[in-house]
């Protein structure tokens, strides 16, 4: 879901991957049937609940260039039976976890931190497991620590939002899915110094040029070509829905669209909130803050919106979900996007925060184009209005650490 999602507080927006139905709160996939009414993305961001962060560990002496964790370098953590959880948050974690398993034994760990039967002893015993969670991470794995364990983490959604299959007045906002002529290029098929790089763009001539952009898309160069698959009625919301990744399209039947990411354009991502800051428009960096200013200045919003020129394509989704990066249900209050060269896709990673509401086990399942570096994380809330409001709002900052199974952390001489 984190391949187009939003990142709020003073680093605005991140980009994720979402999909079909949200799961909130760690409860069962909403119904895709006729739900309240669509509220706008200008509610207001919830009051942070203070907390004070556990002391991150000495870092480890750097043994390579830094780009995965692997040669950042990792220190053993504390005993993950010692550290502050929250028991509910730890049972939805290991729920998800478990979910992650069948992906996770087969997945190649771009993080150099552990391979995928390093895993296969904890997916096979939280099959049965009917202990407490926190009992069952600490039986099979340990933490660890990349780098500094310095982490920052913002928060992301599933908006609803007004719109409809066909156009009509008041509702005319393209959604468009993939085009045909958006290739997708593997650089490390041409050189093993570009291994694990990878560009859109399309092909005009003899030439790979970038694609279109917001703006040009906007301006309707996607237009004719039968790719709209509905429309919304606000292009502030649909904006932000685009960040988020993936949401619901609130019919005028009562009825619900689920759309998910299907691709991007390749185009580098801008966030508007610290762009808009730095230029002294707003003082108020959050989701509601920004939103409040493009509304009420909708013709300079709408330039603003186009600087950032990547551009997210959708399809219908009809099952469970949002899917995250691994291809499973990201869960709200457990599921968090993260850079795979420093966490793998899968592992939990526990967060203590200055504020309260991220502090516990996560299960890295998703990605995010802004979601860079160690310890950067994005956390899911779910979708409706609580989810809404801590998203919102959502920046803090403090102490993470990686689980890792136990024979990855000897294998790593912790």
């Amino acid at each position: 879901m984190k391949r187009a999602l939003l990142v709020f507080g003073l680093s605005a927006f991140s980009l994720s991957a979402c999909s079909s139905g949200v799961i909130p709160n760690g409860g069962p996939a909403t119904s895709s049937g006729p739900s309240a009414p669509a509220r706008t993305v200008a509610d207001k961001a919830a009051k942070p609940i203070p907390s004070t962060p556990e002391a991150t560990i000495a870092p480890p002496v750097q043994t390579g260039d830094g780009t995965t964790a692997a040669t950042l370098g990792v220190v053993r953590g504390p005993q993950i039976a010692a550290l502050q959880v929250d028991e509910r948050k730890a049972k939805i974690a290991m729920d998800s976890f478990r979910t992650s398993c069948p992906g996770l034994v087969r997945r190649l760990d771009n993080s150099g931190l552990t391979q995928g039967s390093d895993w296969v002893a904890a997916c096979d015993a939280v099959k049965t497991w009917t202990g407490d969670a926190v009992s069952f991470f600490a039986a099979h794995m340990d933490a660890v620590q990349v780098g500094d364990g310095k982490a920052f983490a913002t928060g992301y959604f599933e908006p609803e939002i007004a719109g409809c299959r066909t156009p009509r007045p008041g509702c005319n906002v393209p959604v468009y899915k993939r085009p045909a002529d958006l290739i997708d290029v593997d650089l490390g098929l041409f050189s093993e110094d570009l291994k694990g790089k990878n560009i859109r763009g399309k092909v005009t001539g003899t030439k790979l040029v970038q694609y279109d952009d917001r703006a040009a898309i906007e301006g309707g160069s996607l237009a004719g070509r039968g790719l709209e698959i509905a429309y919304a009625a606000d292009v502030v919301e649909f904006f932000f829905l685009q960040i988020q990744g993936s949401g619901r399209l609130k019919l005028p039947d009562g009825g619900v669209m689920r759309i998910g990411y299907e691709s991007q354009n390749g185009r580098g991502y801008t966030g508007i909130g610290r762009l808009m800051r730095d230029r002294g428009l707003i003082t108020d960096a959050s989701m509601q803050g920004i939103v409040a200013y493009l509304k009420a200045n909708p013709e300079e919003g709408r330039k603003i919106m186009q600087e950032n020129k990547s551009y997210i394509f959708f399809r219908e989704l009809t099952g469970a979900g949002p899917l995250g990066a691994m291809g499973y249900p990201v869960v709200g209050e457990a599921s968090i996007a993260v850079d795979v060269k420093f966490i793998p896709l899968g592992a939990p990673v526990w967060l203590s925060m200055d504020r309260a509401e991220p502090n516990g086990i996560w299960i890295a399942q998703d990605t995010g184009g802004a979601i860079k570096g160690a310890n950067r994380v994005d956390t899911f809330w779910g979708a409706g209005d609580r989810a809404r409001a801590i998203a919102g709002g959502m920046s803090a900052r403090g102490a993470a650490l990686v689980f890792l199974p136990k024979a990855a952390v000897a294998r790593l001489g912790l």
